[in-house]
């Protein structure tokens, strides 16, 4: 038997999209959108037709909703032109006052009349690609599911048979026949909008159908901003296999790498865990200054603090953050999760790992990005996602999770150990009058680290690793108490810096 030929796609004028439809979508295909009112689906039609006319393509707007003055008021928005869209305002003429009648109304008879109007121009015009907003009003014109099903089974033969590539919309108000309508369309695509307890709507979306194709499954979130669609892929971390190098990256800290074995393996995940002013930051900016120091892109994800903030701190290290940030070594981003969806962050991630080759990407905190969007029960999955597909790229990614009270009894948030493959502990101590600060590695899988516990402080010249604690007791309870000779302590000259 001869093979299968693949079937023809066509660009939809996003591009993510596309890529969740490898490669597109299918030409000469009756295609539904649907989603409830607000969810999107016009922008979505209009970004389709906008495609084709660049293309020169000749495009058709069969609107029974909107008026053709409303359809380019919300173009515009956008900052669109409709110019080179054949917009067709078909109202039926039940919606028409003069028209109303309080008997009887012949409801089949002017649906059939509606469809006959737009088959009609469809010929008039020979568009490549329509779309039809939407079946609601055809619904409602049909008022039954048997000529309604029988005349839109009539209209997929005619596009078919002039190859036109189209798309129905449909707001799912009409309560009755949506899973009829899927076994009548090739393609169905659900675009969803979810309203938070706090900040911006999500909206995502999900290929449900796609006949005779191969697509990405699963929802996949997106954004509409001006002039845009901005469509973020599901993350597949199998996809992004490679074969990187495994050799250790220095903090330009001696005594920081020595207790880590050497330093923090590429392609691995490390979590910084402390109370809250620990130094957990300023330890993964050193690595990520480090980096840049050896001529690497580095990424930093802040969720908490301003890059003012940090700018300041990374200042009185010693580290020149703001010139990095300003020659493009370093990118710093502040993540806003109130207005950002957990795909935008993962794809904001991507880029930077793939269209910039980021060897170091920090993520500060994991505090915030849990905690902030309580209403998303699949965080810890995206999250291990994102992480398998870092270590698969060789990127050394560091997580900070803080934990909750400062001295005493202190308790992680969440247990995300699981997520890393190496956790480094940090806490306070105090001694000599002091508040001092405590560093050990208690997890890494990939190689031989120190078991001791050192102290370590940051200052101005940057950060100071003393000599193993050899009379520190007390760390892994939360309550550590020196009782050895002060002698063994870091001079206390030098003011220390979170």
């Amino acid at each position: 038997m001869p093979e299968p030929r693949p079937i023809p796609t066509l660009c939809t004028g996003i591009p993510e999209f596309d890529v969740t439809l490898r490669g597109g979508l299918p030409r000469h295909r009756l295609h539904l959108v649907e989603g409830m009112p607000g969810a999107g689906k016009t922008t979505f039609a209009l970004r389709f037709l906008l495609e084709g006319a660049t293309n020169g393509e000749r495009c058709l707007y069969v609107t029974l909703s909107e008026t053709a003055e409303e359809l380019a008021a919300s173009a515009a928005s956008h900052g669109w032109s409709l110019e080179g869209i054949d917009v067709f305002e078909l109202v039926p003429a039940e919606a028409e006052i003069e028209n109303q009648q309080t008997v009887l109304y012949p409801a089949e008879a002017e649906f059939g009349q509606t469809m006959q109007m737009i088959t009609g121009h469809i010929e008039a015009t020979r568009p490549e690609r329509v779309v039809i907003d939407s079946l609601a009003e055809l619904r409602l014109l049909a008022q039954d599911s048997l000529p309604y099903r029988r005349q839109l089974l009539a209209l997929k033969r005619f596009l078919q048979g002039r190859r036109i590539t189209t798309m129905v919309l449909d707001d799912l108000t009409g309560g009755r026949g949506e899973a009829d309508l899927h076994s009548l369309v090739h393609g169905v695509i659900s675009l969803e909008q979810i309203e938070r307890n706090y900040g911006a709507s999500r909206r995502r979306l999900r290929i449900a159908k796609m006949r005779g194709s191969d697509y990405q499954s699963g929802w996949h979130d997106f954004a509409l901003t001006t002039g845009e669609v901005l469509v973020f892929p599901s993350l597949i971390a199998e996809e992004h296999k490679e074969q990187p190098n495994h050799d250790a990256i220095s903090s330009g800290v001696a005594g920081l790498d020595k207790v880590l074995g050497g330093g923090l393996d590429r392609g691995t995940t490390t979590m910084l865990v402390g109370p809250s002013g620990a130094g957990k930051s300023s330890i993964a900016l050193h690595y990520a200054m480090a980096a840049v120091g050896r001529g690497e892109h580095a990424a930093y994800f802040s969720f908490d603090e301003t890059f003012e903030t940090l700018s300041r701190r990374a200042a009185a290290l010693g580290l020149p953050v703001v010139e990095a940030v300003e020659a493009g070594e370093l990118d710093w981003r502040r993540a806003n999760p109130s207005r950002l969806s957990p795909g935008e962050f993962v794809w904001q991630v991507r880029r930077e790992v793939e269209d910039r080759q980021a060897a170091v990407v920090v993520i500060d905190s994991l505090n915030s990005y849990l905690g902030t969007m309580p209403e998303e029960q699949s965080l810890v999955l995206q999250m291990h996602e994102l992480l398998t597909y870092l270590n698969n790229k060789g990127v050394v990614t560091i997580l900070i999770l803080a934990q909750q009270g400062v001295v005493g009894d202190v308790q992680n948030p969440v247990d995300l150990s699981f997520l890393s493959d190496a956790v480094v502990l940090l806490r306070f101590f105090e001694a000599a009058g002091e508040v001092r600060k405590a560093i050990s590695v208690v997890k890494k899988r990939t190689g031989v680290h120190e078991l001791s516990i050192r102290e370590y402080r940051l200052f101005p010249r940057g950060m100071e690793v003393g000599p193993p604690l050899m009379d520190l007791r007390g760390v892994l309870t939360g309550v550590p108490t020196h009782v050895g000779p002060q002698e063994q302590l870091l001079g206390s000259e030098s003011q220390g810096a979170g």
